[in-house]
């Protein structure tokens, strides 16, 4: 065990050149793997070609694709320059462009690089899941993450760009707020993103017409009702601590708001420390429980949307004032453990199927580790209380005026 642990001692592993290879290395391989254009892909792709030819892009085509398109109309926008190239490249330009956002928003924290490193490895866990499936949790993650970045380098210009493109993309971007306070121009914040708010509604009226937009924000909000009613009994999704609690206490038709109400109650707790309000150590911590919030609380979630989860894990680890104690190492590796088994194929398909995704039991561990962050955040107990300036290079204490 002590050979392995030297051996990713090497400074290869930690060299930035290396994993930036790395991250984008996996999509590569994702897409070159893929023996067909992803299901995923298709379906965005072919929303842009539905929104200039101005036909519902929520309705379902069952000649190019299963399933149905859920995002925001200004997704189609976004899509634009992938959908207008052939398939294989499109879709390969896309799944790097999905790893590399949420590589550049990690690498940009204000967190010396001793410690954001490992960041990497235990975020890139599930990076393979999601770009094989060409998701978009990485985008969103990257977002929320990007504008936590721009409010502490006061930008708040881009920071809400960033919050109202997540909440425009998915609705659950609005986490992004959960960050508002952070912020030293209120005032500029919130005029900025009703700025945003109308670019990005009006967005993709440029491909298409005004009446077609507003009608299709309409479809949107039908289509996510619907959506939220099949979750219920759609055991690939709802893997959140809604699906976990629904489905093991057999209350499937419980409304999400009996368990989303009381997340909502121990999210806002963790806001009574206004004195830390500046402090960096609490607000990743707040940001680390807002990407948890995103993955735990929503009926949309998925296997693939725990790269978000992974993410969160990564940044609660960095803040564990005894990060070697047995507990602490041991929930971590916990976590990534449980994560990645419930989403492979180890286990026989009964297994599988009738029990991990059945009863959305991948939430257990980032349920977990949420209620403790939660937990420490109101009691400051356990955690460091800043990041030790010895940590950072010459470089990284000027960049970050330490």
């Amino acid at each position: 065990m002590r050979s392995i642990v030297n051996f990713f001692r090497k400074p290869i592993f930690s060299d930035k050149r290396f994993l930036l290879f790395v991250w984008t290395l996996i999509p590569v391989i994702g897409a070159l793997k893929a023996s067909r254009i992803h299901n995923n892909y298709k379906i965005f792709s072919g929303s842009f070609y539905h929104a200039l030819e101005q036909v519902n892009i929520y309705a379902p085509y069952p000649a190019e694709h299963h399933d149905m398109f859920y995002y925001g109309p200004v997704f189609t926008v976004i899509i634009a320059p992938f959908a207008l190239l052939p398939d294989r490249l499109g879709i390969l330009l896309w799944d790097v462009a999905m790893s590399l956002t949420l590589f550049f928003a990690v690498y940009y924290l204000p967190i010396a690089w001793r410690r954001k490193y490992l960041f990497f490895y235990i975020i890139g866990v599930d990076l393979y899941t999601c770009v094989m499936n060409s998701q978009t949790n990485g985008l969103i993650a990257a977002l929320v993450i990007g504008s936590f970045i721009c409010i502490r380098k006061e930008k708040d210009f881009w920071a809400a760009c960033f919050i109202m493109l997540g909440t425009f993309i998915k609705l659950y971007g609005i986490v992004g707020l959960s960050l508002f306070f952070f912020s030293k121009h209120k005032g500029k914040l919130i005029i900025y993103m009703v700025v945003w708010a109308a670019i990005f509604f009006a967005l993709p009226m440029s491909i298409s017409s005004p009446g077609f937009v507003v009608q299709s924000y309409q479809d949107w909000l039908h289509a996510l009702s619907a959506k939220n009613v099949m979750n219920i009994t759609n055991f690939s999704q709802d893997i959140s601590a809604i699906g976990l609690i629904r489905r093991c206490f057999n209350i499937l038709d419980a409304s999400p708001l009996y368990i989303i109400v009381p997340g909502l109650v121990l999210f806002a707790l963790q806001y009574i420390k206004i004195k830390c309000y500046d402090d960096l150590t609490y607000q990743i911590g707040i940001l680390a429980s807002a990407l948890f919030f995103i993955v735990l609380f929503s009926t949309g979630s998925e296997k693939e949307t725990y790269i978000i989860a992974m993410t969160a894990l990564a940044f609660w680890y960095s803040l564990q004032k005894y990060p070697k104690n047995k507990w602490i190492a041991g929930l971590l590796i916990f976590t990534i453990f449980w994560t990645l088994i419930t989403s492979s194929h180890i286990f026989p398909k009964s297994i599988h199927d009738d029990v991990f995704k059945r009863y959305s039991l991948k939430a257990i561990p980032s349920l977990a580790v949420w209620l403790i962050l939660v937990y420490q955040l109101v009691t400051s107990r356990g955690i460091i209380k800043q990041f030790d300036p010895n940590d950072y290079t010459k470089e990284e204490r000027i960049k970050e005026g330490i």
